[in-house]
């Protein structure tokens, strides 16, 4: 492939040779079990890689955006599934932006140890989806302590985080010049807050992804746990989620590569009437196409991480490069099953687990036409749709 040499080989082969430590057949018993993959998220965690994005004087590694999708990208590639752990790359990002002197000197070191899991944010709700400014989530000042009440759906990684991020309302929306103010981030020490105000029920689904519904009833946390200045929660929350849109991308251009990999190695072994079937330009071209789309997917992702790493304003370049990678990854997903025929749909072959993972992200964790909305009003100039 166009990438398999770049400055960044020191990163690809140490993952590399993690994952050989994981093989298919330990993902494909940790999804025929709907489980968690714990041994891996405790292998990548004492070898330093959850603690990438964590500058050094908190003890972390201080890598780049691009090092880091780097990281996630290796982990698909070799198979396995970034989605059991990425948060604890993104959510942070928050607390180094936007965290007080005190939270980061706190929390960063123990999440860069990997004796705090911080690897969920809950945001979205039942009935307002991606209309985030108009969320019912709210957060009151009583006796020096934030009481939260309301519900959030699809919050993932709860049972395997000690903290989540939550935004909530702190200001009525009537009483707001900007549907974007108003709105608060808080930290939440999951530990102390379920059964006492919190309550988590998970949602079985398609892909073994761990999500979950939140029923927030008086929840008090201390008033300290503000994350960020109040009022200003969306601006902090968008240090994360470019971020998460920039590496959600680098894991599905490596899950295309994973596909294009497969699909190819079956067109040279597989042979039917007498001759390889990668011999057919019915079976060649597609893979050939998947390759040039994912190829070009993968230059927005460089781009996006330069954004990030510049500290420019990446939002149109984090939503372009989560879109395209996310198309290509399926559209791969697709070739690669469509070249094994039937055994595509064997667990063995471990085609139809990737291709029910890479399917998530053309939903989430931002949906194709909200992609398409931003970048018609933000970049054509176009008005708001919504």
């Amino acid at each position: 492939m166009l990438h398999e040499t770049d400055q960044y080989q020191e990163i690809r082969d140490a993952i590399r040779h993690l994952c050989q430590q994981f093989p298919d057949e330990y993902f494909r018993k940790i999804d025929e079990q709907r489980g968690y993959p714990e041994q891996f998220v405790d292998a990548l965690t004492r070898a330093g890689w959850m603690a990438a994005l964590i500058p050094q004087e908190y003890g972390g590694s201080g890598l780049t955006m691009a090092e880091a999708s780097v990281i996630m990208e290796e982990i698909n590639r070799s198979g396995g599934n970034s989605g059991a752990c990425h948060g604890q790359m993104y959510v942070m990002n928050a607390i180094v932006r936007s965290g007080s002197d005190k939270q980061k000197r706190d929390l960063l070191p123990r999440i860069a140890s990997g004796d705090l899991r911080i690897q969920s944010m809950g945001v979205t709700e039942p009935t307002t989806g991606s209309d985030t400014t108009k969320l019912k989530t709210t957060a009151t000042k009583k006796d020096g302590r934030w009481v939260i009440n309301g519900q959030k759906v699809w919050i993932s990684r709860i049972q395997h985080s000690d903290m989540m991020i939550l935004l909530a309302r702190t200001t009525p929306l009537a009483e707001v010049q900007k549907r974007s103010e108003g709105l608060s981030c808080f930290l939440i020490d999951l530990k102390e807050a379920v059964g006492q105000g919190l309550t988590v029920q998970p949602i079985l689904n398609m892909v073994n992804h761990e999500t979950n519904e939140l029923f927030f009833d008086n929840l008090e946390i201390p008033e300290e746990n503000l994350l960020g200045p109040e009022g200003k929660g969306f601006k902090t929350l968008l240090d994360g989620l470019n971020a998460e849109r920039t590496l959600i991308a680098a894991e599905c251009i490596g899950d295309g590569y994973w596909f294009i990999d497969r699909a190819t190695k079956y067109a040279k072994e597989r042979v039917v009437f007498g001759r390889p079937i990668g011999q057919n330009q019915g079976i060649q071209f597609p893979i050939a196409e998947s390759l040039i789309e994912l190829e070009a997917a993968n230059l927005m992702r460089w781009k996006a991480c330069e954004k990030i790493d510049g500290h420019e304003n990446a939002g149109a370049a984090a939503n372009m490069a989560k879109h395209l990678a996310a198309k290509a990854s399926w559209e791969a997903a697709n070739v690669c099953l469509q070249t094994h025929g039937g055994f595509g749909f064997a667990c063995e072959y471990d085609v139809e687990r990737k291709f029910r993972e890479t399917r998530l992200y053309q939903v989430a964790p931002i949906s194709t036409n909200m992609i398409f909305s931003y970048v018609a009003e933000h970049i054509l100039g176009l008005p708001k749709s919504y």
